[in-house]
């Protein structure tokens, strides 16, 4: 999923540690002298590096993702920008606000107008209706009766649960109670979605209907999300750009397309190896400049198929396969580029 369109920013996280433990101070004051390492940090101090230096721009309106295998810290980032957690150190920015400096009553307000989050639990009152789950941070906000309940009619009509307002938790299948938990974070109209690996218990079926649910809405309301996952083909699917986390660090923030054809390092070069490259990556990484292509080859045929240089491989495949001509490449209607059936099969294989 590739997207250009954000470039303001919503979340800024500078700098920011967690370390566990009745010692973090002493800690963090060692790993910054001695550059202790993190099994280094539990034998001398007893404690925890959770998060370790930390810095991220997360632009308004992109779906963030952030994975990494169980204990890479991704869970305990993304409940810093609410302040779930507090950092050992370093600061964080929501829509221009330092969250840090918030008092209680301040943080209270953020987090119930401009922040919602949706967990992997679904965390439903089985004792109220649907309508009244939906409506739950209104109501904890004061919004009267009659204007909460249409407002959350609304939502549930937007996440397809029309009709079921009045059923109870226990009636709805898994995937219908994710669809009341997503629903109840929307109702309030946050600014910031954080989604904490949401679909990761329900069957692939259904997790799939609700990716794509999720990437509709997403697309249409415009939320800045922090979606965290620990499904590699999951973030590719749905996330604009995509952070992998490893022992608390950042190992590399980028388009999925860019960590699949230029991994960091070894340890994501092996997280992405047996990912498809066929929606992935597009015709202007695997393309042939065009001046180049016509200093080697001459004229371009004038019959030959023209695609837009976000076509995948996949795309670029079909098209193949019904001619011998090259593929023109375009972008802004002009011709960048020439895909031949060696530079396609090369971009297949990872060349």
């Amino acid at each position: 999923m590739q997207d250009t369109r954000h470039t303001g920013s919503a979340i800024k996280v500078e700098a920011i540690w967690k370390i566990f433990g009745d010692r973090e101070e002493e800690a963090l004051e060692a790993i910054r002298h001695s550059h202790l390492s993190k099994d280094q940090v539990l034998e001398r101090f007893d404690c925890v590096v959770a998060i370790a230096d930390v810095n991220l721009n997360i632009r308004a309106g992109e779906i963030f993702c952030v994975m990494g295998l169980s204990g890479s810290g991704k869970s305990t980032l993304v409940r810093h920008i609410n302040r779930l957690l507090e950092p050992s150190s370093g600061r964080i920015e929501v829509g221009g606000k330092d969250v840090m400096a918030m008092d209680a009553a301040e943080l209270r307000q953020f987090r119930n107008e401009h922040v919602a989050m949706v967990f992997q639990s679904f965390g439903l009152m089985p004792h109220r209706s649907i309508r009244e789950n939906v409506a739950l941070p209104l109501e904890i906000r004061g919004t009267g009766k009659t204007r909460r309940w249409d407002a959350a009619d609304r939502v549930i009509e937007m996440v397809k649960l029309d009709g079921w307002q009045d059923k109870y938790p226990h009636e709805l299948s898994g995937g219908m109670q994710q669809r009341v938990g997503l629903a109840r974070a929307l109702v309030a109209d946050p600014n910031i979605l954080l989604m904490d690996e949401p679909f990761s218990a329900l069957d692939p079926l259904i997790r799939r209907e609700l990716q794509d649910e999720f990437m509709a809405l997403s697309a249409k309301m415009q939320k800045t999300t922090v979606f965290i996952t620990h499904d590699l083909d999951e973030a590719i699917r749905i996330g604009h750009r995509i952070a992998i986390m490893k022992d608390g660090r950042m190992i590399q923030v980028d388009t999925p397309e860019k960590i699949i054809t230029n991994p960091a390092d070894d340890y994501v070069a092996a997280f992405v190896a047996g990912i498809s490259r066929l929606k992935v990556v597009f015709a202007h990484t695997v393309m042939i400049p065009l001046e180049v292509y016509i200093q080697n080859e001459g004229p371009v045929p004038a019959n030959a198929p023209r695609v837009h240089e976000e076509s995948t491989l996949g795309e670029l495949i079909d098209i193949a396969i019904s001619t011998e001509d090259p593929i023109v490449v375009t972008s802004g209607g002009e011709e960048i580029g020439i895909v031949t059936r060696t530079a396609l099969l090369n971009g297949i294989r990872g060349g």
